[in-house]
């Protein structure tokens, strides 16, 4: 992808097998490169790919540039290191796509976040102990629901399919109900995927359109997000350049890649079907912290964070994490996992912002802390620079 620095484009790979330093393209020789300028960002991403999957890149910059750099191949076997612009599978980062939908229709006074879930969809939550009269949308937003943990697996635990292979996204919040209530609503946190299923049945509700048409025609097309896809139920297709998808091991120096099961993106709907890339994912982000996607009002609500950790100067939002990184700045994000792909996008107000793919998902030991210390070193390298 193009990584631009004082109008100059340039992007940086390292070698399938982390031995080589490669500069793909540099039209002024003058220049300087990004592993240049980026020395902290690139040792991060280094320790991160050794712990991750065949490929890693981190796409980041400010307000004023942005660049990228990848270590290892987007294809196993190969030496074609993952671009900024390539597609892949977002996971759970559609929640905040899903989430936007959601307080734009709070900003238009067809929902309300305080009211009760079963006031818009009357019988969908309810039964083994839960109640629906008592869960409002905040609650689901923001993971309080009392929802138990529902993790949809093709392989593993899904909804009965149609005969075509696609999922009904009410069959599958009966499935994850089927689980027994983990706390009272409001409680306490925990993150269970059926909270956005429900909630995709609430824009389907109040917008008369399937989730995957809402989320387009609300938010991918009037932020020109020409690379980011919500596919319709059947449509199986990873758009072209895409980064390849595998599923994986890694202990030390030992590693198995086997490809990513194929699987109709129905199975995740509104808590993880989406496809974008490093460049759009960061697009949306800043618009969507910029008041751009929904009201100032709306943006605030979001920002009201749960504190699941305490002490940490983080928390959950309503579709939105708060991070507090190691030079003193809050970011705003979301990661995802999803079968093939592991990635984290984090901006902060002030146009910093970092966005990062593997493509693998991991069996175990899933590098969650290089992930994150890789996203707060490009995030923090020029400000501690700087001071």
């Amino acid at each position: 992808m193009t990584v631009q620095r004082n109008r100059t484009k340039h992007t940086v790979a390292i070698g399938a097998a982390c031995a080589t330093m490669l500069t793909l393209w540099s039209p002024a020789a003058h220049a300087r490169t990004a592993e240049e300028d980026h020395p902290a960002t690139l040792a991060a991403l280094t320790a991160f790919h050794a712990a991750a999957g065949p490929g890693a890149a981190i796409h980041a910059g400010d307000g004023d540039e942005s660049w990228t750099l990848s270590a290892g191949t987007g294809t196993i076997n190969t030496d074609r290191p993952i671009k900024s612009d390539e597609h892949f599978r977002i996971g759970s980062q559609t929640k905040t796509f899903t989430a936007a939908v959601v307080l734009q229709l709070v900003d238009e006074g067809t929902v309300s976040l305080d009211a009760p879930i079963a006031d818009y969809l009357p019988g969908v939550v309810t039964g083994n102990g839960y109640d629906g009269t008592r869960i409002t949308v905040r609650h689901l937003l923001q993971h309080t629901s009392g929802l138990a943990v529902y993790n949809p697996d093709p392989a593993i635990v899904a909804p009965i399919p149609n005969p075509d292979g696609t999922y009904d996204l009410a069959e599958s919040v009966r499935k994850g109900l089927s689980r027994a209530p983990v706390s009272a609503p409001g409680a306490g946190f925990t993150y269970s995927n059926n909270n956005y299923l429900v909630l995709g049945m609430l824009i389907e509700r109040m917008t008369g359109k399937p989730v995957h048409e809402a989320i387009t025609s609300r938010v991918i097309e009037p932020l020109g997000l020409s690379r980011t896809v919500f596919p319709a139920p059947g449509n199986r297709t990873l758009p072209t350049p895409a980064a390849n998808g595998y599923h994986g091991v890694r202990v030390g120096t030992f590693y198995l890649w086997t490809p990513a099961l194929t699987y109709d993106p129905s199975l995740y709907s509104s808590m993880g079907a989406m496809i974008s890339t490093l460049e759009d994912l960061t697009s949306f982000y800043q618009a969507l912290t910029a008041g751009r996607v929904v009201s100032a009002a709306s943006l605030a609500e979001m920002e009201k964070v749960w504190e699941a950790e305490p002490g940490t100067g983080g928390g959950v939002g309503l579709g939105l994490g708060k991070y507090k990184l190691s030079c003193d700045t809050v970011a705003w994000g979301h990661n995802g996992a999803v079968p093939g792909y592991f990635s984290q996008t984090l901006v902060t107000k002030d146009g910093r912002h970092a966005s990062v793919v593997t493509n693998v998902l991991f069996q175990l030991n899933r590098p969650d802390s290089q992930l994150l210390e890789l996203l707060d070193t490009a995030l923090c390298e020029d400000v501690s620079e700087r001071s």
